[in-house]
């Protein structure tokens, strides 16, 4: 059994891509095979975070929705833990002219359905992370729609609040079983149980964790995996209270 989590956020800059990609490696931390898709094909990056360059990326999600390779072809290994778990990752082109031609032509949404069930049967994978395009739009909501969970990232931010009230919103009408809320970048002077109060009552469901806002986290720059790097520090804390948050809940998807 698999379990499908989207990762998502109505605005950029809401540290999704960050939070996703150490998300990933703490599940393989406890000994899970995972997949992460970059479905953010406008503006692909969390390639970055896993160490990979346009050098070492051999296949893209470009390649596959093009009928160039096989998915698994898309896929690269890009952390293994020593408890056994693996991440593999499928990053989006960075080429301007792939970008560019994607929004031209399109591609059939359903055709990345596909890619995520041939995937998960040609890696057994555990745990499939989508991160999504911020915002909403066809293949966003099509991740939505078959996810088991939804991750909804935001900022303590006025705007940032009323976009996840939209997600929600829908993600509901979708009948996703699971939404969760994680409120990243909160300056370290605000009341954070203030804060998760405000948001769970502004949205009805969990916000499983508050990240902080750190320097530590902007000096980082997203060049590596922040929680394996940083054990004990309270964004690492924070994702990992998420990772077992997330690891309570059934596997609802057959591979």
């Amino acid at each position: 059994m698999t379990k499908i989590i989207s990762t998502h956020s109505f605005r950029g800059g809401t540290g999704k891509s960050n939070v996703t990609a150490n998300l990933a490696a703490l599940l393989a931390q406890e000994g899970y095979r995972v997949g992460v898709f970059d479905t953010d094909i406008q503006s692909p990056g969390i390639h970055v975070i896993f160490g990979l360059t346009d050098t070492t990326i051999t296949h893209t999600l470009n390649d596959f929705l093009w009928g160039n390779c096989t998915i698994e072809d898309a896929a690269h290994k890009v952390y293994e833990a020593e408890q056994g778990g693996e991440v593999y990752l499928v990053p989006s082109s960075l080429d301007p002219n792939d970008i560019a031609r994607i929004l031209r032509e399109k591609y059939d949404a359903s055709d990345m359905h596909g890619a995520f069930r041939d995937l998960i049967a040609a890696l057994s994978l555990d745990y499939l992370l989508i991160d999504t395009h911020p915002g909403l739009n066809e293949e966003t909501l099509l991740s939505i729609a078959i996810s088991d969970s939804l991750v909804i990232i935001l900022r303590p931010d006025q705007q940032d609040f009323q976009g996840t009230s939209v997600t929600v919103d829908v993600a509901r009408r979708l009948r996703v079983p699971e939404i969760t809320l994680v409120v990243n970048k909160v300056p370290p002077e605000y009341d954070f149980e203030a804060v998760r109060e405000q948001v769970e009552e502004a949205y009805q469901c969990d916000a499983a964790a508050l990240l902080p806002l750190s320097i530590d986290i902007a000096e980082n720059g997203s060049a590596s995996l922040f929680s394996i790097n940083h054990p004990g520090h309270p964004f690492t804390e924070g994702v990992y209270v998420l990772t077992q948050r997330l690891l309570e809940t059934p596997e609802l998807m057959s591979a």
